[in-house]
């Protein structure tokens, strides 16, 4: 077992015996925090729309369609079941229209679209599961905003003004259940690219007008540390947050950008 990347307190050496649901838990950041979350001995849950390309990580998986209230309900009750209560959830399941002609250019069904699966899919499945955090007296929820709700763009705003409303969220849902011992933390990734950011990355290209190499360049000369991140080192944040180490962190937005995004 591979333990994880800090100190835990005294007599606490990993999450052995924890149990987890990790949302968008297929690919990118979702999929490294549940990888790491197994490694460091909790019992994870994950879901998606559809079901990992490779079936070799061992994890119990849950097809689930997180843009309606139904979707997340089945969830839910589908972890529940398999894990026979949670002590940990991480929502990064996500996603995003993009409208090169600007802000005007969305129509109802985008903005529903983009609130649906970057809002409401976290705010439901707290409704349903918080409950039995709040029972056993502890919990942890992280949720996966983006660095992008403090840098509105144009060409994907109802992403970035949902992200926003998560953010604001977090932080209202851990001042109302932190007398109950569950912590809940933002987490605020920058340009973080994984598989399902290739179409994106073209579509963001050929609106500037130029190559996807010399774009992706472009962005990432905007980051102070001169580099991309990857999804293993979000994951290694996010596992830390719902860790006994974090046990004094809640409320938190944490931002993980390689230092691009602008002050408070």
């Amino acid at each position: 077992m591979t333990s994880l990347p800090f100190s835990l307190r005294p007599g606490q050496s990993s999450l052995s015996g924890q149990r987890a649901l990790v949302t968008g838990g297929t690919q990118g950041i979702g999929a490294a925090t549940a990888r790491l979350l197994a490694e460091a001995g909790a019992h994870v849950v994950i879901s998606a729309r559809t079901p990992p390309a490779t079936d070799d990580n061992g994890l119990a998986f849950v097809a689930a369609d997180l843009t309606s209230a139904a979707g997340a309900a089945a969830l839910a009750g589908q972890a529940l079941e398999i894990l026979g209560g949670l002590d940990i959830l991480v929502s990064s399941a996500g996603g995003q229209r993009f409208r090169p002609e600007g802000v005007l250019a969305f129509d109802d069904a985008d903005w529903e679209a983009d609130l649906a699966i970057n809002l409401m899919a976290a705010v439901r499945l707290d409704r349903a599961l918080v409950p039995a955090m709040i029972d056993a007296g502890a919990g942890a929820i992280v949720h996966v905003s983006s660095g992008a709700a403090r840098l509105p763009r144009p060409a994907s705003l109802p992403y970035t003004a949902a992200k926003a409303a998560l953010s604001a969220y977090s932080k209202g849902l851990a001042v109302e259940v932190g007398r109950h011992g569950v912590r809940v933390n933002c987490v605020l990734p920058g340009f973080i690219p994984s598989a399902d950011h290739g179409e994106r990355l073209d579509a963001r290209a050929a609106a500037a007008g130029m190559p996807t190499e010399q774009f992706l360049q472009q962005v990432i000369s905007t980051i102070p540390l001169g580099r991309a991140g990857t999804p293993e080192e979000a994951a290694q944040l996010i596992a830390y947050l719902v860790s006994p180490a974090a046990g004094f962190v809640s409320g938190a937005q944490i931002h993980l950008d390689g230092a691009a995004f602008p002050a408070l």
